[in-house]
């Protein structure tokens, strides 16, 4: 049993079951992670399980009304999922970690848990991830003062997060760009 094929296939029927976190997102994550993995030399394996796994319960916290719980139940499940596996306590503690820390909210354990949160921060903070966000938020309804709002909360969560080098110097002068065009948008 190949257990990032099985983490992966699991978080994909998460999304499927419950429509987010969305598919572009997701593979925005994914690519950035594999990426930020193969150039800081980190285990690419815990990596990619990390970043699987770290938005797991997301859909259904969202749809309990439970959002802020998502990387808590995300963690049970994580944990869940790693029984069915012979992994060292070691290496299930670090992917735990990718999960746990992706919000930057608990200290990262392991340099992989740190790319894990940053590749997050792409979901959001690169145009990609930025304008696949507006037009879902535009697609469920929200007012346009309230997706302005919503950005802009996303963008300075997402910024705060950031600590790798590299993805700051990528990120950050659209973070301020972004933030320039909402603040124009808004004196109209």
């Amino acid at each position: 049993m190949d257990i990032v094929k099985e983490a992966k296939n699991l978080a994909l029927r998460e999304i499927e079951k419950f429509g987010i976190p969305s598919k572009i997102h997701f593979e925005i994550s994914e690519k950035k992670a594999l990426e930020l993995a193969k150039k800081l030399c980190a285990d690419k394996t815990i990596t990619l399980l990390g970043v699987y796994l770290m938005d797991l319960k997301f859909g259904e916290a969202f749809l309990k009304g439970k959002i802020e719980e998502h990387v808590k139940m995300s963690i049970k499940a994580t944990k869940e999922f790693l029984e069915k596996f012979d992994l060292k306590e070691e290496v299930k503690k670090k992917i735990i970690n990718c999960v746990a820390a992706h919000h930057g909210q608990v200290p990262f354990i392991c340099k992989e848990a740190e790319i894990c949160a940053n590749a997050d921060c792409y979901r959001f903070l690169h145009p990609k991830g930025f304008f696949h966000t507006l037009f879902e938020l535009a697609k469920m309804g929200m007012e346009f003062d309230e997706i302005l709002n919503t950005l802009e909360a996303k963008l300075d969560e997402k910024h705060k997060i950031l600590s790798l080098g590299i993805c700051k110097k990528e990120l950050e002068k659209y973070y301020y760009q972004f933030k320039e065009l909402i603040k124009i948008a808004r004196e109209l």
